[in-house]
C-alpha cells in the first residue's frame, strides 16, 4: 500500500509514518508538510536514507500538487493528519485554522477524487462533540458541537469528508482521539510546557482552577489505532479513539512536578482561556469490538516515559523553542502570568 501522509512532520504525524514504514517495508509512504511552526524534519532523523520514504515540503491547499503526487507516486490512500491544532492559537486567529483545516481538507479531497484514490483517511478530535457534564462520554453518534474556532474547523472538515462520501462516494474514514501525550510533541501543548518549565524552574501556568479534565492516549497507541481504522474500518464510518485515563489538568501538572523533582510552588494559576471545554471523555467501544483496538501504554508510566524522553532530549526542545514560539510564549502567558 502506498500512502500519503499529510502533517507528517509533526508531533502525531511523524509516528504514524515510523509505524507506516515498521509495519509495510516495502511501501512508498510520501510525507507532505510544510514546515509550518510545528513541524520538524528532526523528528524523522531515524527515516534518513529510507529509500521508501519520500519527505515533500508543500502545502495541501495546493490541489494541482497534491493531485500531481496523488498521480506519479500511485497513492493508494491519504492519512490526513495536517492541521492547525492549537485551541489557544485559534482564539488569537481564527483565520489560519478555516484556511487549512476547512480549505485544505477540501483541496486534499478533490485531488483524492480526480486521483481516484481508493481511501481518504481524516483524523479528527474530540474536540468536535463540545463538552461533557461530569459523567458519561462521547459516541460516536454523538451531536457535534464545537466550541472553539480550533474544533468548529476541523468539524466542518469532518463534514466535508462525509459530504464526499455520501455525495461522490468516495471511501473515507473518520478517526476522533482524545489528547495526545508523548515524544517530540510541540511544547505549547500542557504535557510538555509543563514539562520543560519544571525542569527550568520556571512558573507552570495552570488555566483557571486547573480542574478541565481531559482524556490522555499516548502518540503510540492513537497511531496504532488509526493505521486499524485506515486497513479495517468501514467506509463512511467514524472511530473514537481514547484509552480512558481521564484526568485534571492540575493532577497532571502535580505527576510532572513530582516527576521533575520539583515542589507545588512552581504551580501558578492564570485567568482562563475563553470558552474553555471542562470535560471530555471517549467511548471506544466501536474500535475496540470491531477492529480489536486495545491501547498499549498505562498512563502513569508513559508521562513517565515522556518527562524522561524530554530530559534527555534537551537539546531537541531547545532548538524547537527558538524564534517564533518564544513571541507565541509571551503573547500567550506574559499577562496571564503578571495577573493576580
Amino acid at each position: 500500500m502506498n500512502l500519503l501522509v499529510t502533517g507528517g512532520a509533526g508531533f502525531i504525524g511523524s509516528s504514524y509514518v515510523r509505524l507506516a514504514r515498521r509495519k509495510r517495508p516495502e511501501g512508498l509512504v510520501v510525507n507532505v508538510d510544510a514546515l509550518t511552526y510545528a513541524g520538524n524534519l528532526e523528528n524523522l532523523r531515524d527515516l534518513e536514507g529510507d529509500a521508501k520514504h519520500l519527505f515533500v515540503r508543500a502545502d495541501i491547499r495546493d490541489g494541482a500538487k497534491m493531485l500531481e503526487l496523488l498521480k506519479v507516486h500511485a497513492i493508494d490512500a491519504i492519512v490526513h493528519f495536517a492541521a492547525e491544532s492549537h485551541v489557544d492559537r485559534s482564539i488569537l486567529s481564527a483565520e489560519p485554522f478555516l484556511d487549512t483545516n476547512v480549505l485544505g481538507t477540501l483541496r486534499l479531497l478533490e485531488a483524492a477524487r480526480a486521483a481516484g484514490c481508493r481511501r481518504f483517511l481524516q483524523v479528527s478530535t474530540d474536540e468536535v462533540y463540545g463538552s461533557l457534564g461530569p459523567t458519561g462520554a462521547f459516541e460516536e453518534t454523538t451531536p457535534l458541537s464545537p466550541r472553539s474556532p480550533y474544533s468548529a474547523s476541523k468539524t466542518s472538515a469532518d463534514h466535508f469528508v462525509m459530504a464526499f462520501h455520501h455525495t461522490h462516494g468516495m471511501d473515507t474514514v473518520i478517526t476522533r482521539c482524545s489528547n495526545n501525550y508523548g515524544p517530540f510533541q510541540f511544547p505549547e501543548k500542557l504535557i510538555p510546557l509543563m514539562i520543560l518549565n519544571a525542569f527550568e524552574g520556571k512558573p507552570l501556568p495552570v488555566y483557571g482552577d486547573g480542574l478541565y479534565v481531559r482524556d490522555w492516549i499516548h502518540v503510540e497507541d492513537h497511531c496504532e489505532a488509526v493505521d486499524l481504522v485506515l486497513e479495517g474500518g468501514a467506509s463512511g464510518d467514524v472511530y473514537n479513539v481514547g484509552a480512558e485515563n481521564e484526568r485534571p489538568n492540575l493532577e497532571v501538572v502535580r505527576t510532572i512536578l513530582r516527576l521533575a523533582g520539583r515542589d507545588e510552588s512552581l504551580i501558578r494559576h492564570v485567568p482562563d482561556r475563553p470558552g474553555h471545554d471542562r470535560r471530555y471523555a471517549m467511548n471506544s467501544r466501536k474500535i475496540r469490538e470491531e477492529l480489536g483496538w486495545r491501547p498499549r501504554h498505562n498512563f502513569d508510566q508513559g508521562l513517565t516515559d515522556t518527562v524522561a524522553w524530554y530530559r534527555a532530549n534537551a537539546a531537541w526542545a531547545d532548538r524547537i523553542r527558538s524564534g517564533a514560539y518564544r513571541d507565541y510564549y509571551e503573547q500567550q502567558y506574559a499577562k496571564r502570568l503578571a495577573a493576580p
